[in-house]
């Protein structure tokens, strides 16, 4: 089966902080929840930080313990640009896609419409 295809939108551009790959088991501190994305709390860890779904933690006051693993790379994106999706996360907004060079990482689902 051929992956679903994407073609942007709107440009996205990925922040200047590293991304960090958090696998189970992995303790995090908790900070704020976005306000434009409410399913996402900004996580510490000891490889960095960035924003997380809160569904992939287990939540003891600030801290927390990775019960899912999650990857916070995102793609940059040029409006016009066709992508494959990997990961449809329909309750966090957001894709996992590969670009044509093969680069991959989350995309805003509002940045991208279907072929």
């Amino acid at each position: 089966m051929s992956p679903r295809r994407v073609r942007s939108i709107s440009a996205h551009k990925r922040p200047e902080r590293l991304p960090v790959q958090l696998n189970i088991g992995d303790r995090v501190q908790v900070g704020d929840r976005d306000t434009e994305w409410p399913e996402f709390v900004f996580v510490t860890s000891d490889q960095g930080e960035g924003w997380v779904p809160a569904r992939y933690l287990s939540t003891d006051a600030r801290h927390a313990t990775v019960v899912t693993p999650y990857d916070t790379t995102e793609l940059s994106t040029a409006v016009g640009e066709e992508l494959d999706v990997i990961v449809d996360d329909n309750l966090s907004g957001w894709l996992w896609c590969r670009s044509s060079p093969g680069a991959e990482g989350w995309v805003p689902q509002n940045t991208v419409t279907d072929l």
